[in-house]
């Protein structure tokens, strides 16, 4: 009988100039390891992820195969594309065969700049969407409010989010819903939008974490280091 199980897809191609650094800053050292490296160790330690992808940009495979050095043989490298979703989308394609085959019945997918995501985290995404469809972590957004016009703020939005990653959905009709975003030319931004415009999948949301920020500028590494030590 064919055992099924999830895939964890770790998103490393961008350039992330923000942080002012002249190498990709997924994999700048922080606390140790090279930021990307405590993405995938997260992963590997949940029990239901059975396949893992890193997606690269090529010139940072020198980079990536040193920190696939801790997990030989378990972590696929997939070229990425010239955006995210294009990105995304060949991960996909690069999982279609376990996807269509059963062995792969849910994906999840991370951005390698939030190093401080935790194993606890990713198995409550993981288990929401096994059972609802789709599910990604957020905080709730008490702080935001809509705008009444070009120069005036409006009422605060109730119930907004802000959306974390990883976000997980199960995988064929995230595979779908790709392949016709592909095919329309549209472009999300990020893996949930562009589910809630190709697929009736509920999104579902856990509680997120504070601490699994996103490393944009130079202060965020600071604050990771100073997290991940502790």
């Amino acid at each position: 009988m064919r055992e099924t199980t999830a895939a964890g897809v770790v998103l490393a191609s961008g350039a992330g100039t923000r942080v002012g650094a002249a190498l990709n800053k997924v994999y700048l050292p922080v606390a140790g390891r090279r930021v990307a490296a405590w993405s995938l160790a997260a992963f590997a330690a949940v029990p239901g992820i059975g396949v893992l992808v890193l997606v690269i940009r090529p010139q940072d495979r020198e980079l990536a195969e040193e920190v696939l050095a801790a997990h030989p043989g378990r972590v696929d490298i997939v070229p990425g594309g010239p955006a995210r979703q294009a990105s995304e989308l060949n991960a996909l394609r690069h999982l279609a065969p376990r996807i269509e085959d059963g062995t792969v019945d849910a994906v999840l997918l991370h951005d390698a700049a939030r190093p401080l995501v935790t194993p606890e985290l990713i198995g409550a995404v993981l288990d929401r969407t096994r059972e609802h469809g789709g599910a990604v972590p957020g905080l709730a957004a008490d702080d935001v409010v809509s705008m009444a016009g070009p120069d005036t703020v409006g009422a605060p939005l109730p119930g907004a989010i802000r959306v974390q990653t990883p976000q997980g959905f199960r995988a064929r009709p995230l595979l779908a819903a790709y392949e016709q975003a592909e095919a329309e030319a549209f472009l999300g931004t990020d893996t949930a939008s562009c589910m809630e415009r190709f697929s009736a999948l509920p999104v579902q949301w856990v509680p997120g974490s504070a601490e699994n920020l996103k490393i944009t500028y130079p202060y965020d590494l600071a604050v990771a280091e100073r997290l991940l030590r502790r």
